[in-house]
């Protein structure tokens, strides 16, 4: 998946997520919380948001364990794909070559003839 597809997904679990009621989403809070620390751990140092979107389309399945061992009693917290995209949408943020809202292009792509 390019970078562009995800980020879109990505952007509507975050109006998902803004769309809960405040209890639920105080409890998804915790998991989008728990899964960028997730991304943090596997994507290391320094990212690009092609790096990022190539994790993303790897899977999200690892986010449901992380959204049940957070709230194992609380079923609103299980929405993991909700949380997954609300947390990938946090982490671009972090990537090298986002900045401002949006994916930087290097020059050379810029100045195509």
């Amino acid at each position: 998946m390019d970078f562009d597809t995800a980020i879109q997904l990505w952007e509507e679990g975050q109006r998902r997520l803004r769309a809960t009621d405040p209890g639920t989403q105080q409890v998804l809070e915790r998991v989008v919380d728990r899964i960028a620390d997730e991304l943090r751990r596997r994507l290391g140092g320094a990212f690009t948001t092609d790096e990022l979107a190539a994790l993303y389309s790897a899977g999200t399945d690892w986010a449901l364990d992380l959204a049940i061992a957070t709230s194992p009693d609380d079923p609103r917290a299980w929405d993991a794909q909700t949380a997954a995209d609300a947390a990938f949408v946090r982490y671009v943020r972090e990537a090298t070559d986002f900045a401002g809202g949006r994916r930087r292009v290097p020059d050379d792509e810029d100045e195509r003839e």
